[in-house]
């Protein structure tokens, strides 16, 4: 396979590139100027970097043609950021970009193209979704993202390109945004100090970062994989008892302050991905359990908090 790869910088794109290179695959990976690589510092002697914006593909057509990859997978977005997610900018800065790397792929003749998508394309359905389930968002991050998988899989079915989009739902693990609540938890804690927390009355879909990377890598894999799919673990846990493993792992006398949050007036309370579609079309399956899943990340942000001080 020869890849490329946007948002390799991000959380799950670096471990996805780190899967691509695991399994001996070509990869180059597309980077703005700006972008810090710190996720991905120890691959890049590994990887083709190509220095460009995909608001501006033209300036590096030539480069990406010359790597010939057979494989695209885009995985930048902006505006992923909590704070963002209702940015005005949130369509016009990643509609077009996404519209134009299909193009690409089309031009140069790269068949396959891969996005990742997100549950937020759904809106709050409080149920066990499935790819048939009305997408009714209510974020500009998911509306953005919806129209962006709308409109790449328009411009693949005119170009003769097979195209898969992975809905996201949760997922975790090392690496991951320190302001996410699993990272925020974990590192108040690791100071000693009592995490701020709504009722955590939430069951949620929590899939290990490895494994969502994984599956994007198969779907790659799989000619018949195609269309619309759920990423998830596919099981919905109780958000407190989450919380008290984690908890648990990191000092179990430590205090916790549910209800201290209230909850936003779209809060989801049951998050869970039906993943049938996928694991019929590729045969993955996810293999990390989430205990195992947290004590990983625990010990990884204690190492990090461990390491500021």
């Amino acid at each position: 396979m020869r890849a490329l790869v946007t948002g390799a910088t991000g959380f799950i794109g670096s471990y996805l590139t780190a899967r691509l290179l695991d399994a001996g695959a070509a990869v180059a990976v597309l980077t703005r100027a700006t972008a810090n690589p710190w996720r991905i510092v120890h691959l890049l002697p590994r990887v083709t970097r190509i220095t460009g914006d995909l608001r501006d593909l033209e300036a590096v057509e030539d480069e990406i043609f010359d790597f010939v990859p057979d494989v695209m997978f885009h995985l930048a977005w902006h505006g992923v950021e909590g704070a963002q997610r209702n940015d005005s900018t949130q369509i016009a800065a990643n509609l077009e970009g996404t519209v134009e790397l299909a193009w690409l792929a089309a031009r140069i003749g790269c068949p396959t193209w891969v996005g990742v998508g997100s549950q937020a394309e759904y809106g709050p359905l409080n149920r066990l979704i499935a790819e048939d389930a009305p997408t009714e968002p209510t974020t500009a991050y998911g509306a953005a993202k919806l129209y962006a998988g709308r409109a790449a899989a328009e411009v693949a079915a005119e170009a003769g390109l097979r195209f898969a989009w992975l809905r996201v739902f949760s997922t975790y693990g090392p690496k991951d945004n320190p302001d996410w609540m699993l990272p925020y938890l974990i590192r108040t804690l690791a100071r000693g100090e009592t995490p701020a927390l709504t009722g955590c009355e939430q069951k949620w879909d929590y899939l290990y970062v490895a494994d969502a990377a994984d599956a994007i890598y198969r779907v790659a894999e799989t000619p018949a994989a195609a269309g619309v799919m759920n990423l998830g673990y596919g099981v919905a846990y109780p958000l407190r008892e989450v919380v008290e493993r984690v908890r648990d792992l990191v000092n179990p006398s430590l205090a916790l302050q549910f209800g201290a949050v209230p909850y936003r007036p779209d809060q989801v309370m049951h998050l869970q991905a039906d993943i049938t579609k996928l694991t019929r079309a590729t045969g993955w399956q996810p293999v990390t359990a989430l205990d195992e899943g947290l004590r990983r990340t625990v010990a990884w942000y204690r190492s990090a908090e461990a390491q500021k001080t």
